[in-house]
């Protein structure tokens, strides 16, 4: 139930605010609006407001919405109100109506992230668990434990102070699907003397941006203390007597450096046709040190074999709040809405050249089982994804497709440099062209929230 609330809340809300950006900026340009709708079919609500010509509904399909505007191309209009008709505005009227829609989309995004830099948030420190075995950061000489106090993209660019882990995720998704190295600056402590590493993200295949992309780099999560949780009943952790805030030492004589490398041995304690292999724990329990016997039982996750013992693995990590001034957390969001826009579309770029694998669009279904996760999270999860969606919408809405407004806003440039209009023939054609397109589009991101549900 929460996560088709949380879906039809965001769902509604984008909507509104894309549909009441066309709006606003039609009434603004002298344009008689006749109906602004939210979603399609049955209406559920309708009213108008005294001495106002447009009617306000509410319908029962939320899945898009519409503004009716007066417009001979649609039906006869009087010769009194042409003036107010949408077709015989000027061009940059027009242009300036359709592109609303999106602008206010991205524009909400920006308050939205301004939102979350106001009221803060609280993330983890940007300390580094163990690296992936064989991944770039271990390749570089990342051990676990390291500080990252700075970091930069690319030969020229200068480095800029990391405020959480989740600054330094971002950072490192960004440079990593722009092809670029990343340089850090890491220290065994907070304000201990560090120096620089770098890691070569310009040899990554980047085709599918999902989990397995930070496997290859190798910085999965921020550092945690090898020390167990919570136990489930019937687990293979409570069956070996384990117990919740035992400290693991070592595995087998390795030694456990933090929470990541004891999911790793954990993981790796099955063979290739899922047979337990049994380990040797030694833990710190309070004073005491024992040690126990213990075997992972195995599970299948995405056709290989794992080791699971049915515990939380890892103390909490260390936590910062970051928190930004009103000017400054402005600021970051108008950077972050820009940062996410362009992201966006070089992915888009990619898919298009076959550079980025189609498997990264996704679909309403997916969108509905973030917000749902999102909104269990907290508030500040929700916005967030909220801020996403809003600037994906805003993007989407202005790729030059026909059916789209930034199809739109293609006539209007073609109208602006040849002075004449895109002919009826031809915006037929395109308009199909248009509507095929972005059905094929929504089959395939179908497709994909499917099989990622069923995966």
């Amino acid at each position: 139930m929460l996560t088709l609330i949380a879906f039809v809340v965001a769902l509604g809300l984008l909507i509104t605010v894309h549909e009441y950006g066309h709006y606003r900026v039609a009434v603004a340009c002298g344009v008689k609006v006749l109906r602004f709708s939210v979603g399609f079919g049955k209406p559920l609500l309708r009213w108008q407001r005294k001495g106002s010509p447009t009617e306000f509904v509410l319908c029962a399909l939320p899945l898009g919405g519409y503004v009716r505007m007066l417009d001979e191309r649609e039906a006869p209009v009087d010769a009194a109100e042409r003036h107010l008709a949408f077709n015989t505005q000027p061009l940059k009227s027009r242009a300036a109506i359709v592109a609303a829609g999106p602008v206010a989309n991205l524009l909400l995004a920006v308050l939205l992230y301004a939102v979350v830099n106001w009221s803060g948030v609280e993330e983890p420190k940007p300390v580094l668990a163990a690296p992936v075995a064989g991944s770039l950061a271990q390749q570089a000489g990342l051990q676990g434990g390291e500080w990252v106090s700075q970091m930069g993209a690319g030969s020229d660019s200068e480095p800029v102070a990391v405020s959480s882990f989740e600054d330094l995720r971002w950072q490192l998704t960004q440079a990593a699907l722009s092809g670029e190295d990343m340089t850090l600056w890491v220290a065994r402590g907070e304000g201990e003397p560090a120096h620089a590493i770098t890691l070569p993200l310009s040899t990554l295949d980047v085709r599918d941006a999902d989990a397995s992309l930070f496997r290859r780099i190798g910085i999965l999560a921020p550092w945690t203390a090898p020390q167990l949780g919570e136990m489930l009943p019937g687990g293979a952790g409570e069956a070996a007597g384990l117990r919740a805030g035992d400290l693991v030492l070592q595995v087998d004589g390795r030694a456990v450096t933090d929470g990541q490398s004891l999911r790793t041995l954990i993981r790796e304690a099955v063979g290739p046709q899922g047979e337990p292999r049994e380990q040797q724990w030694l833990l710190q329990r309070g004073a005491e040190r024992l040690t126990l016997l213990v075997r992972p039982k195995p599970e299948q996750i995405e056709g290989a074999w794992v080791g699971r013992i049915g515990a939380y693995v890892g103390a909490a990590p260390a936590m910062t709040l970051v928190r930004h001034g009103p000017v400054d957390g402005l600021w970051l969001g108008a950077v972050r809405t820009w940062e996410v826009s362009w992201l966006t579309l070089k992915m888009m770029g990619r898919m298009v050249i076959g550079e980025a694998s189609i498997k990264n669009l996704s679909g309403p279904l997916t969108i509905a089982d973030y917000a749902g996760k999102s909104a269990s999270l907290g508030l500040t999860s929700y916005l967030l994804f909220l801020a996403l969606i809003s600037v994906s919408l805003g993007v989407l809405n202005l790729l030059p497709l026909p059916v789209l407004d930034g199809g739109h806003l293609m006539y209007y440039l073609w109208e602006g440099v040849t002075g004449r209009s895109v002919s009826d023939v031809w915006m037929e054609r395109l308009q199909r062209g248009g509507v095929a397109i972005l059905l094929a589009l929504m089959s395939v991101a179908l497709f994909n929230d499917v099989a990622r549900l069923a995966g």
